[in-house]
């Protein structure tokens, strides 16, 4: 297999395993053989440095997960690592060779360097630091190269060919998270109520949306909207970038399909939407007669939705307690989280959504929570 065959198979495999991250452990293997290295680490932390949280660990070494190296780091070496706090200094899609980010005498000294990172390999590896808007940071580690004679003009050339997806797989994970559909299908991706899901063919034509999506494109400022079945931007600046993101994620020639993201800003002072656009690949699948080739999500960080209960339990002609249960779920909310809101228990509220489907009509959530967003749209 050619450089440019694996570094495209690395990309699929990336691509893949944002929705499932079960497909990580063979993405890492793609990246030891496209970067030729013994193993490679990805740790991620969310929110800002002074309350972040590790919200992914994942160290390989020759194809296996070393849960037991991640253990003994992050409790015992981490916090004694003299690098940890000049790698936080560094700019974003920052590549550095590991033993710069120690003195001479840490080199000689520090027990992290001549423990740990001996034991995992680590000594001869970079060190990768990429950051995102919200203060987080991904810290990726390419651990030593396979060739004992170091590192190779071609390999470092990898590596930063690599950082662009690498931050894509993150983010998109990150949204999913957050949204609570990670390893979600892509069929029942389209039932979830937190994110907007938009599904494109090869065309850039829409496939199919979720009530999430149809609510955002009705009722976000207007700033994204559908024209001849096509999504377009208000704003020309936010077009264009969206027209390039799209075609990238569906290129037209033999270029690889890539991810991508953006920010869409609003007209009043709610913040931007943030859409992820990537392709589909080896997940595709068939809606009738039209192939999937595309996954748009739109995440509304910040939002909280207020939908009034009593509204909602008047116009649908729904118990105050349905109404409420109702406009929970148009929320985003999950059912145990409306368990927990109402007090109730999980089979309660259950029951209470099947009673609202009866007197509708519904066949499930996605159905009610369209006709939730329908009946409060204008109000």
């Amino acid at each position: 297999m050619s450089e440019q065959d694996t570094f495209e198979r690395l990309l699929e495999t990336l691509h893949a395993a944002m929705l499932d991250e079960t497909l990580w452990p063979a993405t890492a293997t793609l990246l030891d053989v496209a970067c030729g290295t013994v193993g490679n680490s990805l740790i991620v932390r969310e929110g800002a440095q002074a309350d972040s949280r590790v919200s992914f660990v994942g160290l390989y070494y020759r194809g296996e997960r070393r849960e037991d190296w991640e253990r003994e780091y992050l409790e015992v070496y981490h916090p004694i690592n003299e690098g940890v706090a000049r790698f936080r200094q560094l700019p974003d899609n920052s590549v550095v060779h590991t033993p710069e980010l120690y003195t001479a005498a840490e080199l000689q000294t520090s027990p992290t360097y001549n423990e740990s990172f001996l034991k995992g390999h680590f000594q001869k590896s970079l060190q990768v630091r990429l950051l995102e808007p919200d203060g987080s940071h991904i810290a990726w580690s390419p651990h030593n190269p396979v060739d004992p004679t170091g590192w190779g003009a071609g390999q470092l050339a990898m590596v930063k060919a690599v950082l662009p997806h690498l931050r894509q797989f993150v983010r998109v994970r990150q949204a999913l998270v957050k949204a609570e559909a990670l390893g979600a299908s892509m069929t029942t991706l389209l039932d979830n109520t937190r994110v907007g899901v938009i599904y494109l063919d090869r065309d850039e034509q829409i496939v199919e949306a979720n009530a999430r999506a149809h609510h955002i494109l009705r009722q976000g400022d207007g700033v994204l909207s559908v024209r001849g079945g096509v999504l377009f931007a208000r704003v020309p600046a936010d077009r264009a970038r969206l027209e390039r993101l799209v075609a990238a994620a569906l290129p037209t020639s033999s270029t690889p399909a890539v991810s991508g993201s953006m920010r869409l800003r609003r007209m009043s002072t709610l913040p931007p939407f943030v859409v992820h656009v990537k392709p589909v690949g080896v997940l595709q699948m068939d809606l009738g007669a039209r192939r999937v080739a595309a996954l748009m999500l739109i995440t509304e960080p910040g939002y909280v939705s207020r939908i009034d209960p009593a509204l909602v339990a008047a116009t649908l002609d729904l118990t105050p307690v349905e109404g409420q249960i109702a406009a929970l779920l148009a929320e985003g909310r999950t059912v145990r989280e409306i368990a927990g809101a109402l007090e109730y228990t999980e089979r309660s509220v259950r029951w209470h959504l099947h009673q609202i489907y009866h007197k509708q009509g519904l066949a499930g959530q996605v159905d009610l929570v369209r006709q939730v967003l329908s009946v409060t749209a204008f109000a």
